[in-house]
């Protein structure tokens, strides 16, 4: 399986009995399982939490838990994008995309991440004016394109910059 999920036609699940999960050396958040004493698949740690040694999996189980690892997968690689800078849904989606996600897996893990608050266009737009009034002023006519760029909304980007003085940007 590819690290985005997507599945070629030899990748088709095979059902079986777990005979062991074994957590990889280089990257301890995923676990390798192991059907019938072959290797089988991987799935992040969290994911394959469920399971157990002994347990049956059925072709459609195997479908599912690998559906439920790239939702974590994308989870986890749009958390990774956040740690660097605060990001705009429409920038998570289009760098999600990028990586080579399906709209359905992106959908749910922006939808975690807006419940959670990590991403928040408004928060964004407010915090982007305010970091870019402080320390690389621009005209309100930049900042407006600048936010339009990260694909923000046009309510937000003006209740973004209705609060900037635009003779002090002028004066620095």
């Amino acid at each position: 399986m590819k690290e985005n999920g997507n599945q070629t036609a030899n990748d088709s699940p095979i059902e079986g009995t777990i005979s062991a999960l074994k957590v990889q050396k280089r990257n301890p958040q995923r676990v390798n399982v192991y059907l019938d004493g072959e290797y089988s698949f991987a799935l992040a740690r969290i994911t394959a939490a469920w399971l157990h040694v002994g347990q049956q999996l059925s072709s459609e189980k195997i479908n599912q838990l690998k559906a439920q690892d790239t939702q974590e997968v994308a989870y986890q690689r749009a958390l990774r994008l956040l740690s660097f800078r605060p990001r705009s849904s429409a920038e998570m989606r289009q760098r999600l995309k990028r990586i080579g996600f399906t709209e359905e897996v992106i959908d749910s893990a922006l939808g975690r991440l807006l419940r959670s608050g990590l991403v928040d266009d408004a928060r964004f737009a407010k915090e982007w004016a305010e970091n870019r009034n402080e320390f690389r002023p621009r005209s309100r006519r930049a900042l407006d394109y600048e936010m339009r760029q990260r694909g923000l909304d046009r309510e937000e980007i003006d209740r973004a910059l209705e609060g900037l003085d635009e003779s002090s940007l002028a004066l620095q």
